[in-house]
């Protein structure tokens, strides 16, 4: 089956304060020890400035790719740390709880977002 004709894609609304190009479908809340899911889908050429997240994550590509790039501080400075990691469709990627990253998506994206706990956004 086609990802478009699945009803898991339907539903997407625009977040508040997030960036163009940018809409999600979430899980409904639940154990405050459990993790938060979302299905994001992002345009091409759309990105996210550099911020942390509290928890946990791990992003999967459903279809697309995407690239992360991680930063340092360095003073008040962001500084990148390391090399951008490309994610392309049917990988994973596992960032840590407060590590300063941001996201550009290269190709239309649809991901499956999971975050431990409830979701939090910090822009550095």
């Amino acid at each position: 089956m086609d990802s478009n004709q699945s009803a898991i894609w339907r539903n997407h609304v625009r977040a508040p304060n997030t960036p163009e190009g940018f809409t999600v479908r979430t899980t409904l809340p639940g154990n405050p020890d459990g993790v938060q899911v979302m299905l994001e889908r992002w345009d091409a050429g759309t990105e996210e400035p550099p911020h942390s997240h509290p928890g946990d994550d791990m992003t999967v590509v459903v279809e697309g790719k995407m690239a992360v790039q991680f930063f340092r501080r360095e003073g008040e400075k962001l500084v990148p740390d390391g090399e951008p990691l490309v994610l392309n469709q049917g990988e994973a990627g596992y960032i840590a709880a407060n590590r300063i990253h941001d996201a550009k998506y290269i190709e239309d994206c649809k991901l499956v977002y999971v975050h431990d706990r409830a979701f939090g956004f910090k822009t550095e």
